[in-house]
């Protein structure tokens, strides 16, 4: 049998892919921390080509993907996907993202990190950081079960039959359940963080029945009565992911830059990759192929077919990408530049095993890796091993390893700080939840954490070609998830510490997270179905899309100077967008209302527009129809969102104060509707929380005391009916501001709105730190002596 080949290099993702399903021979799906779920269709081969459009699309990463193949009810099979919004989204391949999902399963508390499907298609199981594994029927789309007893995330779950399921566990154990939720068994003998599981083919020349890795780099196989039958070695580092190939072989993917291929007990194939991790790797049943997704943000197809392979130039195109890709030296271990051979060793030496590495020195001083190819006898090079440095400009030591920071972390006052070791090639998110295993910290800490690292690295890079970090952290998250604290960057021996005082809320709250290039092309392509279709009285003509060209212009520079100024290019943006959002049909929509959201928190213009009849952007949303429209509850979230940014600007505050009574009549059927989209949600509640801000900065204006007091009702009528933790904290945070607004708010909160009782009530539900918190301000300001 041949070696895998490039077959295709999958470019779209904006962020790591970290989940990928490889459904039939003729769909890849990938799923990536920008926040989206891509299925790529193949259009022609060979050599094989492929276009994407976007299945899923939300405001965090989405860090697991599972696909339930086609039956009765679901012709087209489902997509099935989960990460930071604590949601599993279920959705038809055959809809678009602007479409409502087939499902939103809610119950996690905590990223949503492993997702499965049983053989039969009739459940869904998920793992998740709440140290939770459920069990959801599929068509009925309720919890079944709730598989309890981890002592740390579930980072794998394997639907292994109707009655088996098998959890991987940070607590290094594995554990059997049954599809009720009775464990059955634990198995141990891990050493390390279990990452992965799969299903190993009937008659597996081990005996085993189904295979798990760990941080160890150690694949193991194991019975379902808890026999551990074989162990593979290979792996120098985390293994991340598992497949099994239709030949009975395996596939695992990893830290160490590789996809390995296993028959039996031995390594026949390395896949070296031109990126610092690979996440995620699955299995096309019908064909054998397989697909990767890595921290270079690119989806790659391998086959050993030769008529699936791609293009010569292809394939040599992504071996010099490897060749020519930097390896930080972390990932290699100690060196010792003086004792390595010459470039001669590769001419005088052969390998002893599939993937070796061996370190060479180069004439010019270099240090670069080459990698040992059983099948062709030959060492191929794999990258340019680099140093890493932190700011001080050399490494430090901690525990017999270097790292570019080792950060001091006061945890508790009067004990010792905690060491925090991180080297730049590292994801934030990954070594946060590595320290906070390491130290039994609450997993609430995670998103500090990471925030912290990310704020004390900017500007640090990794070889030449690294991108800058972020600037300072959103305390609200682009992931829309509160992270208390400042805005500013943190000192450089800061750390998360106890949680600071949150109400009252006293800057305004805007949701302007986007990826503008996808909006336009989405507009464009929207534009020429128009066209296609016979619609080109309704289409933009060449002159309309550079005005949309222009207009995104202008907005990828928001918060610039330059934007702020009057611009002929904003108000032609304006005009455009109003026609998408009012002219076109509403299924059509979306992109513009995206582009209105993001205009009224960048530019005044927003807010002052008026159209011929002297309709403020206000009264044009609620003409449009847009919010008689619940079908589709996306634009309605998007509308929301534009009040929300109004309050960015001072002109948006005024007009949003001005027409307080006509938003209040669109955003309240929101608090008492059972919706399932959480984003509608959160949008409703940041504009409560904005009011809020408003009146308490004036409490002494006339309108003052009866907006409180109307909000106040809307939001302890919002409270029992929320059990999603973003919303219930938005909303929590909206009433303890309002409480502040005087003592008649006071009084009807605690006697006649019963806010006290809405807050246990929601405390019991939602069981977060930050929720806890929250609760106990509001009570001590209900408590208060007016």
């Amino acid at each position: 049998m041949g070696e895998f080949q490039l077959s295709a290099s999958l470019q779209g993702h904006e962020d790591d892919v970290r989940g990928v399903a490889f459904p039939n021979s003729k769909a890849v799906l990938s799923a990536s921390r920008d926040a989206t779920v891509r299925l790529w269709k193949l259009l022609s081969s060979p050599p094989p080509a492929f276009d994407a459009t976007i299945s899923s699309h939300g405001s965090a990463f989405i860090n697991s993907l599972t696909y339930l193949p086609p039956n009765a009810d679901y012709p087209e099979g489902l997509i099935v996907s989960g990460g930071k919004e604590q949601i599993i989204e279920v959705r038809r391949p055959g809809k678009s993202a602007d479409e409502d999902a087939e499902a939103v399963l809610l119950g996690h508390t905590n990223n949503v990190c492993a997702l499965d499907v049983d053989p039969a298609g009739h459940f869904i199981v998920s793992g998740g950081w709440d140290s939770e594994a459920r069990v959801w029927k599929v068509g009925k789309w309720e919890c079944e079960a709730v598989l309890e007893g981890h002592q740390g995330s579930v980072w794998a779950v394997l639907a292994w039959d109707e009655n088996n399921i098998i959890t991987a566990c940070a607590d290094k154990l594995i554990r059997v359940f049954d599809s009720t939720g009775k464990l059955i068994r634990i198995i141990r003998g891990n050493k390390d963080v279990i990452r992965a599981l799969c299903r190993l083919p009937q008659g597996h020349p081990s005996g085993a029945q189904f295979a798990s890795a760990s941080n160890d780099g150690i694949i193991r196989l194991w019975t379902l009565k808890g026999n551990q039958v074989g162990e593979l070695h290979g792996h120098d580092s985390f293994i991340y992911a598992l497949g099994s190939l239709p030949s009975g072989e395996l596939v695992s993917a990893g830290e160490d830059r590789t996809v390995k291929i296993w028959k039996g007990n031995e390594c026949i194939q390395t896949i070296t990759h031109p990126a610092i991790s690979v996440w995620a790797v699955a299995v096309c049943s019908e064909n054998g192929d397989i697909v990767s997704g890595a921290s270079d943000r690119i989806v790659r197809v391998f086959s050993r077919s030769d008529e699936r392979q791609a293009d010569a130039e292809t394939i040599r195109a992504f071996e010099d990408s490897v060749k020519s890709s930097s390896i930080p030296q972390q990932q290699v271990g100690d060196v010792n530049k003086e004792n390595l051979p010459g470039p001669d060793f590769l001419q005088k030496k052969s390998g002893t095993k599939e993937g070796q590495v061996q370190m060479i020195r180069e004439d010019n001083g270099s240090i670069t890796a080459h990698q040992w190819s059983a099948s062709s006898q030959e060492w191929t090079s794999v990258g340019t091993v680099v140093h890493a440095v932190g700011s001080s400009g050399r490494k430090q030591e901690y525990l017999g390893k270097d790292y570019d920071y080792v950060f001091d972390v006061d945890i508790e006052d009067g004990k010792p700080p905690l060491k925090l070791p991180y080297n730049l090639s590292q994801n934030p998110y990954e070594a946060a939840k590595k320290f906070i295993d390491d130290n039994e910290l609450p997993a609430t800490y995670l998103d500090q954490v990471a925030d912290f690292i990310t704020t004390n690295t900017q500007g640090a890079s990794l070889g030449p070609s690294q991108e800058a970090q972020p600037t300072g952290p959103d305390p609200w998250g682009t992931e829309s998830r509160y992270r208390p604290g400042d805005t500013n960057s943190a000192p450089a021996n800061s750390t998360p510490t106890s949680r600071p005082k949150v109400l009252p809320q006293k800057t305004y709250l805007s949701i302007k997270q986007a990826n503008l290039k996808t909006i336009q092309k989405k507009i464009e392509e929207l534009n020429q179905q128009l066209i296609s279709d016979g619609n080109k009285e309704l289409s933009l003509n060449p002159t309309d899309l550079n005005t949309l060209q222009d207009f995104v212009t202008h907005l990828e520079q928001q918060g610039s100077s330059e934007f702020k100024k009057p611009s002929s290019a904003v108000t032609a943006g304006l005009e455009l967008v109003i026609r998408l959002i009012t002219l076109w049909a509403p299924a059509q929509r979306l992109p513009g209302l995206d582009l209105l959201r993001l205009s009224a928190a960048a530019t005044p213009l927003t807010a002052t527009y008026k159209n011929q009849q002297g309709e403020t952007i206000i009264g044009i949303l609620q003409r449009s129809g847009v919010f008689d429209d619940k079908e589709r509850s996306n634009n309605i979230m998007l509308a929301i969102r534009t009040f929300a940014n109004l309050f960015d600007t001072e002109e948006g505050r005024l007009l949003a104060s001005s027409q307080f009574e006509q938003i209040h009549t669109l955003i309240q059927p929101i608090t008492k509707s059972p919706t399932t989209n959480r984003n509608l949600k959160i949008a409703t509640t940041t504009v409560m929380i904005n009011y809020a801000v408003q009146i308490n900065a004036e409490p002494s204006q006339p309108q003052a005391a009866d907006r409180a007091l109307t909000l106040l009702d809307d939001l302890c009528a919002l409270l029992p009916i929320s059990t999603d933790s973003e919303v219930t904290y938005r909303a929590l945070v909206a009433a303890g501001t309002l409480l502040s607004c005087g003592e008649e708010v006071r009084q009807a909160g605690k006697s006649i709105f019963g806010l006290g009782e809405k807050v246990t009530a929601v405390e019991g539900k939602v069981r977060e730190p930050r929720i806890k918190g929250v609760g106990a301000e509001i009570r001590a300001l209900l408590a208060a002596e007016g």
